[in-house]
């Protein structure tokens, strides 16, 4: 792969990473924060749900409640930027030499 490739791949990376990021974000903001009934912030309040949910789920079930206090979107958001940073690196080793 040429350096540009892998620059592009990493981009991507970084950037999908981000994105991802501010949903699970929003989705943790939203189910705290009680606003009135409106139909696009039902939609979007969906959205950010059925992004989110399926990947935080996956650490709810081994990363235990501490009272009232849910850390799996603590734990979901660090797995994530490790991932991204373990994806970057391995991009690196395509560089040409």
């Amino acid at each position: 792969m040429s350096n540009r490739t892998v620059d592009y791949l990493q981009t991507f990376v970084a950037t999908f990473t981000w994105l991802y990021i501010a949903i699970i974000i929003a989705w943790m903001l939203s189910t705290w924060v009680r606003l009135p009934y409106n139909i696009w912030i039902n939609r979007i309040r969906t959205f950010l749900d059925e992004t989110a949910s399926p990947f935080v789920g996956v650490f709810r079930r081994f990363v235990p409640r501490i009272g009232m206090l849910d850390l799996s979107p603590l734990v979901a958001l660090i797995v994530l930027q490790v991932g991204a940073r373990i994806i970057a690196s391995i991009l690196d080793g395509f560089r040409p030499g």
